[in-house]
């Protein structure tokens, strides 16, 4: 029962990570040069799927909160600087994409487009360095106290939220590529092939840097399932590139968003029995089975989030089946 729960919370968040994802890349691609033209034709673009999009993340704090209260007491008090500067980020990319339209001018747009950048940016590299801090560990007792933040800011957590910032980067890219019309989505395309160097230099640079992480080597109870999904992050990314070099934006955005949501599986997988590794007493690390909640308790919510998942999966499906076509210049403008 708890590795069911186990895996649909990491499911939940990893859909999140994927359809977010693209929301904040799109956001991030609003400082690449655009203009005042270009921008609106991006937001339009991920108008249709942006507040929808985000529904993952409330289902996936839903179950943190009751499948596994142990695991989220805990999980806040020992990362709530990363998550927090997530969840300001999503503050300020809602902010800022509902309220830019509501000046005339140019300049104030302007302003709020610059606030969709910051919080995208915020965004990604909060969740990033929580699934950084959590394949590293931290300074956990045996009552549950952590000592400080500085856990937080080491050079491998930095450079895993910097990946998942290449990696949310090239997702809105490829999305824009998907969903602008095709003169548009041509531009988007080479900026798309570019970011996939990127994107493989910050992944690579994470795995050296946790590779030589004493505290990595130790958190990761199965390093042959953590290396394989890393192989397969890799094919990912390469698979994209050559969809996009090959005109199929499709398969290249299947790819990317795969290559999203296995950092994910990677953490769950790489920690499994465990999800809260003590870097001061093993004893203290916090197993999935610890920090869910009763058996009782699970089968009650069971029932409860039985209809969840398929009607999350058909709200989704219903949005890109009516909204499949590119936007064009009859497509309603959202922000």
């Amino acid at each position: 029962m708890e590795l069911a729960w186990y895996a649909l919370l990491g499911l939940f968040f990893a859909t999140y990570l994927v359809l977010g994802g693209y929301d904040y890349g799109v956001g991030l691609l609003l400082a690449h040069g655009a203009t005042e033209e270009r921008r609106r034709a991006a937001l339009t673009a991920v108008g249709p799927f942006f507040l929808g999009n985000e529904v993952w993340l409330v289902a996936a704090a839903g179950i943190l909160l009751g499948a596994f209260p142990a695991l989220e007491g805990e999980l806040l008090a020992g990362y709530y600087p990363a998550v927090a500067g997530a969840l300001v980020g999503v503050v300020l990319v809602n902010a800022g994409v509902q309220l830019r339209s509501r000046p005339r001018t140019r300049s104030a747009r302007a302003r709020w487009d610059r606030v969709v950048v910051a919080g995208s940016v915020l965004a990604a590299l909060g969740w990033g360095a929580l699934l950084g801090g959590l394949l590293q560990g931290l300074p956990l007792h045996p009552d549950g106290h952590v000592d400080g933040v500085g856990h937080l800011f080491t050079p491998f957590v930095a450079a895993t939220a910097l990946a998942v910032l290449a990696l949310v980067a090239l997702q809105g890219a490829t999305f824009l590529t998907l969903r602008l019309p095709a003169a548009g989505a041509a531009t988007l395309t080479r900026v798309a092939r570019r970011l996939v160097p990127v994107a493989l230099a910050a992944v690579g640079t994470a795995t050296v840097l946790g590779l030589l992480s004493a505290r990595v080597r130790a958190a990761v109870a199965r390093p042959a399932v953590a290396v394989l999904l890393l192989f397969v992050l890799v094919a990912a990314l390469l698979a994209a590139r050559a969809a996009l070099g090959r005109g199929r934006p499709g398969v290249a955005f299947a790819a990317t968003g795969a290559a999203l949501a296995l950092p994910v599986a990677l953490v769950g997988a790489a920690l499994w029995p465990r999800i809260l590794v003590s870097t001061v007493d093993p004893a203290a690390s916090l197993a999935v089975v610890d920090g869910a909640a009763s058996g009782p308790t699970l089968s009650l919510l069971g029932w409860l989030a039985l209809p969840l998942l398929p009607a999350l999966l058909g709200f989704q499906a219903m949005c890109w089946w009516i909204f499949r076509e590119r936007t064009d210049g009859r497509a309603p403008v959202y922000w």
